[in-house]
C-alpha cells in the first residue's frame, strides 16, 4: 500500500512563491509516475503537473507552464512542486498522487492520493 502526505502548503501573496512536498512510503518511489493535481472550491480537480518514474518526463498543464516545476527524488522518497509568480487564481487544494509506471494528466488513472495542502494565494 502506498502512502502520500503533502506539506508546504499556506498563504502567499500574488507573485511569491511555495515549494510543495508529497512524502511517499510503503512502497519505493522507483515504481511510480507522480503526479500534482489541485482542486479549488467549486471547481473540479484538475492536472497541474506530473513525472515520470526516472524524472525524465514532465508534463504541466498550459496554466503552471514557466511558473511551476515539478521535480523527485527517489533516493528520499519524495517529489515536489516549486510554484512561481503564484496568482490568486492557484488558490486550491493541491493533491500528490501516483499511479505505476507510466505518466498521464488524468486523475482518474492514479490510484493513489493524498489528503491535500492548502494554497492560498492573495491579491
Amino acid at each position: 500500500q502506498v502512502q502520500l502526505v503533502e506539506s508546504g502548503g499556506g498563504l502567499v501573496q500574488a507573485g511569491g512563491s511555495l515549494r510543495l512536498s508529497c512524502a511517499v512510503s510503503g512502497r519505493t518511489l522507483r515504481s511510480y509516475a507522480m503526479g500534482w493535481f489541485r482542486q479549488a472550491p467549486g471547481k473540479e480537480r484538475e492536472f497541474v503537473a506530473a513525472i515520470s518514474w526516472s524524472g525524465g518526463r514532465s508534463e504541466y498543464a498550459d496554466s503552471v507552464k514557466g511558473r511551476f516545476t515539478i521535480s523527485r527524488d527517489n533516493a528520499k522518497n519524495a517529489v515536489y512542486l516549486q510554484m512561481n509568480s503564484l496568482k490568486p487564481e492557484d488558490t486550491a487544494v493541491y493533491y500528490c498522487a501516483a499511479r505505476p509506471v507510466a505518466i498521464s494528466d488524468s486523475s482518474s488513472y492514479y490510484p493513489h492520493w493524498g489528503q491535500g495542502t492548502q494554497v492560498t494565494v492573495s491579491s
